[in-house]
């Protein structure tokens, strides 16, 4: 499996064609190498022609899609992966998750749906996205390959000690969604203050925090070519052991994506 670049561009949301493409391309030609996206945006075509526009050889970026709630059965999801890699414009796609633990999701079919993508190659690496611990366990149980990533919100607010210690226990790569909690990351002091002691915004700092720790991927999304660039450049933001404490110990809890049906509301 090809190694998860550590800093994606996520497209939730980036539903205009040309928006979607464009944003793509100018993120692969800023340097990004990883690139998120899922059936459920409904812009993994524009996606794909971004992958294409960009001045950057396919097989040096890292792809990733999710089957949606609705086409997790065994037959669909084999079905619609293999269109997903359609639209995409791709031969295999490097990572394919489970976005959902709800609606069609089953352990045994959705699962060795997986197994059998990745054996038949439409699949280069099968994740898993907004699991609880148990449902993980379960999963790991029964897949085949071993599991590349997890996908879930985390940021200062909520920082998934226990799911970033099981991916670690796991060797696994913990993907964060939502890494600048929609930029409600500046409402909080100690990040303002040290994102102003480094002349950085908030959303670099978190996402610098997010870098610091092991196993942790970052996807923040970003349409305009200076948001792409803004973070990008937190890569280059080194904090030190006492700012990274400060943001460790920040105890306010927010979570931006929730919902009734969520697992971790079950």
């Amino acid at each position: 499996m090809q190694e998860i670049p550590r800093l994606g561009l996520g497209t939730y949301e980036n539903d205009d064609p040309e928006q979607c493409a464009d944003s793509v391309r100018t993120a692969l030609e800023t340097g990004y190498r990883h690139v998120d996206t899922a059936q459920s945006y409904g812009n993994e075509a524009a996606v794909g022609d971004g992958l294409a526009a960009a001045d950057v050889d396919r097989e040096e970026v890292f792809v990733a899609t999710k089957l949606a709630t609705g086409n997790l059965a065994y037959d669909d999801a084999v079905e619609t992966a293999r269109e997903s890699a359609e639209r995409l414009g791709v031969d295999t796609i490097d990572l394919l998750y489970v976005h959902w633990p709800i609606d069609s999701y089953d352990p045994e079919g959705t699962i060795d749906a997986l197994n059998d993508l990745h054996a038949d190659g439409v699949v280069d690496a099968v994740g898993l996205s907004n699991f609880r611990i148990d449902q993980l366990d379960a999963a790991i149980e029964r897949l085949d390959p071993p599991l590349a990533a997890h996908q879930v919100e985390c940021h200062p607010m909520l920082p998934q000690d226990e799911l970033r210690a099981h991916a670690v226990e796991h060797d696994y790569a913990l993907v964060a969604y939502s890494p600048i909690a929609r930029n409600q990351v500046a409402d909080v002091e100690a990040i303002r203050e040290i994102a102003t002691a480094h002349d950085a915004s908030p959303a670099q700092l978190s996402l610098a925090w997010l870098l610091s720790k092991a196993n942790v991927v970052a996807i923040p999304k970003a349409t305009s070519e200076a948001h792409i660039r803004d973070n990008w450049a937190a890569r280059d933001l080194e904090l030190d052991d006492e700012e990274l404490a400060a943001i460790d110990g920040i105890d306010e809890r927010h979570r931006v994506v929730d919902f009734d049906a969520a697992p971790w509301n079950q």
